[in-house]
């Protein structure tokens, strides 16, 4: 049996600068989080900028990236790594996680609480003082390297009892809270990132506002500044306006047709 070779930093470096506003002191308090190695939690609705920010940290602290998509069957073999038949030899593949200990990367495990509770246990010794990676197939025991942080998010608004972050897990990080940015912000960044003029910019963000508002009338969550974004590059390559804030904010955000027809009412008053 043999290893596959150690992982290349190069791979999940992040070449150029994302693009990212700061709302709140995040960038400062994850700057301290990353200098004490405390594993960190970010909490926030869809799309409003959880991701971009870490990749954000991630260029700023000269690190590597691994970012794993959690979903329900997301197996911890699937963060660790398995066993292979490669040329007839069996040969021990690391799994992201397990790369990410190896090259002290950032590792990103994005919405948490749609991975399995059995999985999320694996990451349990990485978040204490131990920091450690138990693998359980090689009997082997990985100190993380020492530039090594584990960070998550979810999504507190799809909170059930069947979908929760379990306290065990929680009291495990420090957390910061994300929301959508305030709406000159939020436009600055729909403007840049669309490649729109500010003044459609501010009206796109004018109607995800008021769509935020009409949550209680039967909307799991409000329009997204992802989706203003895409609303806008739609515009910038010749969609009509209503028809791109239609296509990208309202269809995908409910499939109820009198949401519908509150949601089109909303962009006819807007725009």
């Amino acid at each position: 049996m043999t290893h596959s070779g150690q992982p290349d930093n190069e791979a999940y470096m992040i070449d150029a600068e994302p693009y990212y506003l700061s709302s709140n002191a995040e960038i400062e308090i994850f700057q301290a989080a990353y200098d004490a190695r405390l594993p960190v939690m970010l909490k926030g609705p869809t799309g409003c900028g959880k991701t971009r920010f870490v990749e954000y940290m991630a260029y700023r602290l000269k690190r590597p990236l691994v970012t794993i998509a959690c979903h329900e069957d997301l197996f911890a073999s699937d963060l660790v790594g398995r066993y292979l038949l490669k040329n007839d030899e069996t040969v021990w593949v690391d799994g992201p996680l397990a790369r990410a200990v190896r090259i002290g990367a950032i590792c990103y495990l994005d919405e948490i609480v749609e991975a399995r509770k059995d999985t999320t246990v694996v990451i349990h010794p990485l978040t204490d003082n131990r920091r450690i990676l138990y693998i359980e197939r090689k009997g082997e025991t990985l100190p993380a390297h020492p530039d090594f942080l584990m960070i998550i998010s979810y999504n507190p608004g799809y909170q059930s009892v069947l979908k929760d972050l379990k306290q065990s897990t929680r009291q495990r990080f420090v957390s910061l809270e994300f929301t959508y940015p305030d709406r000159q912000k939020e436009a600055e960044i729909v403007s840049h990132e669309g490649n729109i003029e500010q003044e459609k910019a501010l009206r796109l963000v004018t109607l995800a506002r008021k769509i935020r508002n009409i949550r209680e009338h039967g909307l799991t969550e409000g329009a997204s500044t992802r989706l203003l974004i895409y609303a806008a590059r739609l515009i910038k390559r010749g969609t009509p306006v209503r028809e791109a804030c239609r296509t990208a904010i309202c269809l995908p955000l409910t499939d109820d047709q009198r949401l519908q027809e509150t949601l089109d009412d909303l962009v006819e008053d807007i725009f």
